[in-house]
């Protein structure tokens, strides 16, 4: 049981980090925010895949697909910054 919980949580953690990293400019989050929107992304593409292709999971593809979605949004609407271009690089609240 264990084992399953950290299993999620290292999912969690590679999704959420490509996810970071495939986004440009910084966005400082702690450990666990990036533990998060990995789940999320993963729990949301799968939704998604299985609505519209019946299948039964996103995958590492469709998962940092959906995070780099989830990130792009948390930017826009929390950080009030764009997802590109100049304004992407400089610091949250700079």
């Amino acid at each position: 049981m264990i084992g399953f919980i950290i299993g999620i949580l290292l999912w969690g953690l590679i999704v959420g980090a490509l996810a970071r990293l495939a986004v440009p400019g910084p966005d400082p989050m702690p450990l666990w925010a990036t533990v998060v929107l990995g789940l999320a992304g993963s729990v949301i593409g799968g939704i998604v895949v299985r609505v519209i292709f019946g299948g039964t999971g996103a995958g590492l593809v469709g998962s940092v697909l959906v995070s780099v979605a989830l990130l792009a949004v948390y930017r826009r609407r929390v950080q009030n910054r764009p997802f590109w271009g100049p304004g992407a690089r400089r610091p949250p609240g700079g």
